[in-house]
């Protein structure tokens, strides 16, 4: 075996120093990815000590890319989006031509060349979906009105750059600027027909097969792949639909790319997006997860190895105009444009504060700019830093957004005071400004962790025994579903505190853990027993040792899956054959009383 393994060691020094330096910023309250991107810097070729292998980090990054983008496509909901359309279409828009526009002027006053000054303005209009959404999620906003809003914005602002992407290596030779590869199209149609079709040709012809490439995919696409997932699923293999499900992915992308000539990410992103139109795309995106935060680790850390902090003393005024644009600009612009709908001040603000920072489009297409030669080294550099600062100081923006609400709605109300009866009323009647998630008012009742295959027979019992009961799910459309059911929901992962301090847990008599993930269970159980000693804490377990496991985490009754499967076929074979089947196992004797009502067909872990 040769000992110079430039792969293995640029993957192993990047997870090895990502996970270490993202456990350091999560344990800071700060997002990993910041820790993600200094491990880049740390391996890059700008700091002392080990460096990366600098070509093959960047094709590690563009799987990452195109696994990142598959994700974005499986949680494109339309008709999230069309809920919000009136607000998130053109707001998102107006905020990205004037955030553009502000880019555009610095990049003119450091005296870069239009097309990449363009370049520079996009990318930090552009938030972070990753960021976004933990930011969100964080703060149980996620199914609140601004937080639709919020992600609508997020989905328009993601379009954008998904047209960008096509765009920008078409418009490449506009004003002689880059060095853009010609359109083979229209190329061809020149040298058959002698016809120079110009930039505008260009851009004509690739709109052309781009919409050639959606059509394909809206009409055959849409059928073809969701069938071809049902078929794998039915075969009960796990490995062959997670490995279809990451084959649909590149292979789409890969395609998309070698055949109409876009992008590799917005291949991706369009089978995502019809996968997730398949009753298969929950299981699919929870299958691809785990790859698609490896090697966006990866995409994350060889963006850093990117980034020269040099640039932090050789031009810290640049550095500090780019920070204003991302933080203050665009925030700024945000909060006029959401209060120009009429819309609280509560939710102008958490759009404000979502979208100050920038992110992974960012990087693709500080990446494609200066790949066109566009966009000088330069930019690419500032934009690093303006993210990774922006990123560290979220957090800090929307504490700031907190502690300005009130004084702002104060100041509000003194400049336009309400009639007496009218300011009353509003006092007690709910406005649109009370959209928090608030905890639950049940007590006595049963918390179901998991509305899967077993959580629902659960909440089904408890529902035709008229038990009072709530759920707690990862999954919006199940949760969805529920609360159209009348049930009360929440939306997120139980293993957070947070989570089961909406569930009113002080207040419960038992809960049912009904989730596949032995890890989260215990986590569970350990804080529901920390926060009600005396509540019935009842988990599910594939094997003898998590069994053990979730009573040491206090866990009153552990039901094993396989156990109650063998148990009803000993029955059955008993009656069939009129005779006693033994199946001893003492361990479990408290396991399965005769008032156990839960028995799943789940496989394990590994297969299920």
């Amino acid at each position: 075996m040769p000992h110079d393994t430039p792969l293995i060691s640029t993957i192993v020094g990047g997870l090895v120093l990502a996970f270490i330096f993202g456990a350091l910023a999560h344990r800071l309250r700060m997002p990993p990815l910041i820790g993600y991107l200094i491990a880049g810097v740390l391996v890059g070729p700008h700091t002392p000590g080990y460096v990366a292998d600098q070509s093959l980090a960047p094709e590690l990054a563009e799987i990452g890319v195109i696994l990142l983008m598959f994700g974005v496509g499986l949680h494109f909901s339309l008709k999230d989006l069309m809920s919000v359309r009136g607000i998130a279409l053109p707001g998102a828009i107006a905020q990205i031509a004037f955030a553009t526009l502000l880019g555009w002027g610095l990049g003119a006053l450091m005296g870069w060349p239009t097309g990449g000054s363009l370049v520079f303005g996009l990318a930090l209009s552009v938030a972070s979906t990753v960021v976004l959404l933990k930011a969100l999620q964080e703060r149980r906003l996620v199914e609140t009105e601004r937080g639709r809003i919020a992600v609508g914005w997020l989905i328009v602002e993601d379009l954008a750059m998904v047209l960008a992407l096509v765009l920008i290596p078409a418009a490449a030779g506009i004003g002689g600027e880059g060095h853009a590869p010609a359109e083979p199209l229209s190329a061809g149609l020149n040298r058959l027909f002698d016809l120079d079709l110009g930039i505008g040709g260009m851009i004509a012809m690739t709109l052309v097969k781009v919409a050639l490439f959606v059509a394909l995919m809206l009409v055959f696409g849409r059928k073809l792949i969701p069938w071809m997932m049902h078929r794998i699923a039915h075969t009960g293999s796990r490995e062959l639909f997670r490995l279809g499900v990451l084959a649909i992915a590149l292979g789409v992308a890969f395609g998309a790319a070698k055949l109409f000539g876009v992008s590799l990410a917005l291949g991706a992103f369009f089978a995502g997006m019809v996968l997730a139109e398949s009753e298969l795309s929950h299981r699919a995106a929870q299958e691809s997860l785990p790859l698609r935060d490896a090697f966006a680790v990866l995409f994350f850390v060889s963006v850093g190895m990117l980034f020269d902090p040099n640039i932090l003393i050789d031009r810290p005024l640049p550095i500090i105009a780019t920070i204003f644009i991302i933080v203050i600009g665009k925030s700024v612009a945000a909060l006029l444009i959401v209060l120009a709908f009429k819309k609280p001040l509560a939710t102008a603000l958490t759009i404000s504060a979502s979208l100050g920072q920038i992110g992974e489009f960012s990087f693709i297409l500080a990446a494609l700019g200066v790949d066109l030669g566009l966009l000088p080294e330069e930019g690419r550099d500032l934009i690093l830093a303006g993210a990774i600062i922006s990123i560290i100081l979220n957090p800090l923006l929307f504490f700031l957004c907190d502690r300005l609400r009130p004084l702002l709605e104060g100041a509000r109300r003194e400049e336009s005071p309400a009639e007496p009866a009218v300011a009353a009323a509003a006092e007690t009647v709910p406005t649109e400004d009370d959209d928090e998630v608030h905890p639950s008012g049940l007590h006595g009742h049963a918390i179901v962790v998991g509305y899967g295959r077993v959580g629902k027979i659960v909440g089904q019992n408890l529902k035709s025994a008229g038990t009072p009961f709530l759920v707690v799910e990862d999954s919006d459309k199940r949760v969805g579903e529920l609360k159209a059911q009348g049930i009360e929901a929440f939306l997120g992962n139980a293993a957070a505190t947070e989570m089961l301090d909406l569930a009113n847990l002080p207040a419960a008599r038992s809960i049912a853990i009904a989730i596949p993930n032995a890890f989260e269970a215990c986590r569970i159980a350990e804080q529901a027993r920390s926060a009600n000693p005396s509540i019935l804490i009842v988990a599910r377990a594939h094997s003898d040792a998590e069994v053990e496991a979730l009573k040491q985490y206090g866990a009153d009754t552990v039901i094993m899956g396989e156990r109650e499967i063998a148990l009803g076929m000993v029955d059955r074979l008993a009656q069939v054959h009129h005779e006693s089947v033994a199946y001893e196992d003492s361990a479990y004797e408290d396991s399965h009383g005769p008032d156990t009502i839960i028995a799943t067909d789940d496989p394990p872990p590994e297969r299920e």
